[in-house]
């Protein structure tokens, strides 16, 4: 109702019909159902997750006693390594393979060993000098020229 006497409402209070209170009462209980099945799938991933938790504290000490087990072997061989090592030194002085030093005879020409070869009288006789084209100089004409000694 109106406070100014004479004004009345055009459109009626907005109520809810019987079909629409259906309708939400219906959506109402669907999305129950969801979230009780969702809260049940979170129950069972629970589960899984501390039976996973359990596996791995199982497996993290098997792993423990694992290393401990592989540090004590290694401790093990290290000792019996240090207890066989004179027998194995032994062994090894006793079947040594000896071998006369090596010889070879050189009397043969081509068995005669290398010496350095002389290069100085070539490094004179062909000196590096200025570049010259062979374009401008008068010795162009003749292939067959050499170069004459650097004085």
């Amino acid at each position: 109702m109106s406070l100014i006497p004479g004004i009345s409402r055009s459109k009626p209070k907005h109520r809810a019909s019987g079909h629409k209170k259906a309708t939400g009462q219906s959506e109402n209980q669907m999305l129950r159902r969801q979230v009780l099945g969702a809260m049940e799938y979170i129950g069972q991933l629970e589960l899984v997750n501390a039976c996973l938790e359990d596996t791995a504290r199982k497996v993290t000490g098997q792993r423990d006693t694992a290393r401990t087990q592989r540090d004590e072997f290694q401790t093990e061989l290290g000792k019996a390594r240090i207890l066989l090592a004179p027998f194995l030194a032994a062994e090894a002085n006793a079947n040594a393979v000896t071998v006369p030093a090596s010889f070879r005879d050189t009397s043969r020409f081509e068995d005669q060993a290398t010496a350095p070869i002389d290069v100085r009288d070539l490094r004179h006789r062909f000196a590096a000098g200025p570049v010259v084209s062979l374009q401008h100089s008068p010795q162009a004409a003749d292939p067959t020229h050499i170069p004459a000694p650097a004085a």
